[in-house]
């Protein structure tokens, strides 16, 4: 199954609120004065004057009121606004941004302006870098706010990398009924998700990452069935991973690392047909892989280090034919690497360190043609390494075996020149490794191979 490209359907849902046409787009100075279809055109006062309020909060880089006194205007407008035409012959704003050049930069003590939801037909806001200095909330007008006119036409809130916006998400955002991206990432809120989070049903992107918020993830959250991208990392959010997850049909990217969740994935994340993005690092999972993981034919990157998992890998992780990147570090695993991850052609990274991997190196990883990056360092791993000079020219410094007393390599200069941390066989191989020495036959009559607590150790070739 190929996957959707990401948020490729946000054009395709994008639509025109009543108040507005889609006829044209008056941006910057991109439609001339002299159009005839724009001339007649100007703003309702009110919406004008609400226009002029959020902006005075925002931004000092001008007095507004006197250099762009009709800011929807052709000739007056400045970057950062996009209006468009309504069926009432007036012009509207529809789209805000600040912050990121070439758009009007932030004043110093911006804080967030709760007038912008009552314009009428604002479809965008983007407020990125813009509340450093006094402490702000997201506030919304309560519902029953007449006047906030926005709740019915905005499709996406970005505000991003705002330090000092803080407090917790209204419980009320829920009242956005249109919106399609929610992006609230590397902010200083606080607080739980609220729930009524779960009600935005037309969301196609979600993102809550690089906050400080706690508490479990909604329970209900699979009742966002249009979802494509999910970002809740790096924040403190505990609890176990509901199950409702496994209804996000159309999610391509789940991103919950960094939190403090425990608990096992949930056995129906293999339903999730169009994932290409899994990170699930530096939380407390623990437990066995879900049975259908192997049914995630589209993913490309599992990226989940830090967690006590406890388990040996599945071999079923061989059979995710598209995945690029594999990071298992530091999560306690035990047994031997599977042999069917040699049938991971299009891996570019294997991380295993820091665990309890036993056996040899799977031979068959030296054909992985695509492969630049192998980290197996601080394993119990033992044996010949593998690999031909080809594989060891190609990884160069890439390549991290040390960490593991018992592997040896035989013979290989390109081995020797990368240092990867293995030495040569025979060469200070002591009592303590765990290469096989010649046994005298005497010893080979009196003992059983299987008895005591060192059975003879099987190598692979």
């Amino acid at each position: 199954m190929s996957p959707l490209p990401l948020l490729s359907l946000l054009p395709l849902l994008l639509f025109f609120p009543p108040c507005t046409s889609a006829s044209a787009t008056v941006q910057g100075a991109n439609r001339s004065a002299n159009d005839p279809v724009l001339q007649p055109m100007t703003m309702e006062p009110l919406e004008r004057d609400t226009l002029f309020i959020v902006m005075e909060t925002m931004s000092s880089d001008r007095d507004w009121r006197s250099s762009n006194p009709d800011p929807c205007v052709p000739g007056s407008s400045w970057p950062g606004i996009e209006c468009k035409p309504g069926s009432d012959n007036l012009l509207h704003v529809t789209r805000l941004d600040f912050g990121a050049a070439p758009n009007p930069a932030c004043r110093r003590n911006a804080t967030f302006p709760s007038e912008v939801f009552r314009l009428p037909c604002l479809q965008s806001i983007f407020f990125f870098d813009c509340f450093k200095g006094a402490e702000t909330n997201l506030s919304l007008p309560p519902p029953a706010d007449g006047k906030a006119a926005a709740y019915a036409s905005l499709q996406q809130l970005s505000l991003k990398s705002n330090p000092s916006l803080v407090g917790a998400i209204p419980s009320h955002i829920s009242s956005l009924t249109s919106l399609l991206v929610l992006t609230l990432s590397q902010n200083q809120l606080s607080g739980a998700i609220p729930a009524s989070i779960s009600e935005l049903t037309s969301l196609v992107h979600l993102d809550l990452s690089y906050n400080t918020l706690a508490g479990s993830i909604p329970s209900h959250i699979g009742r966002l069935k249009g979802l494509i991208g999910l970002d809740m990392s790096y924040n403190y959010l505990s609890g176990t991973i509901p199950p409702s997850i496994g209804q996000l049909g159309l999610l391509q990217k789940l991103d919950l690392s960094s939190n403090s969740l425990v608990g096992s994935i949930p056995e129906n994340l293999g339903s999730l047909s169009f994932l290409v993005f899994l990170a699930l690092s530096d939380n407390k999972l623990s437990g066995d892989f879900p049975r259908g993981i192997d049914k995630l034919q589209d993913l490309q990157y599992f990226i989940m280090d830090d967690n006590p998992m406890f388990v040996t890998l599945p071999s079923q992780l061989g059979l995710l034919a598209s995945l690029q990147e594999l990071r298992l570090a530091n999560s306690g695993y035990t047994g031997s690497i599977p042999g069917s991850f040699a049938w991971l052609t299009n891996l570019t990274t294997l991380s295993l360190e820091k665990n309890r991997l036993t056996g040899g190196i799977p031979a068959g990883l030296s054909a992985l043609g695509k492969l630049y990056h192998l980290n197996l360092s601080r394993n119990l791993l033992s044996g010949i390494v593998p690999f031909d000079v080809g594989f060891l020219d190609r990884l160069g410094n890439n390549l991290d075996l040390r960490g593991n007393s018992g592997l040896c390599y035989n013979g290989s200069e390109s081995l020797r020149s990368i240092d990867a941390g293995v030495v040569a066989c025979g060469d200070n191989m002591d009592n303590s490794s765990s290469m096989p020495k010649p046994l005298d036959e005497s010893v080979l009559m009196g003992c059983s191979f299987f008895s005591g607590d060192n059975p003879l150790v099987k190598l692979s070739p």
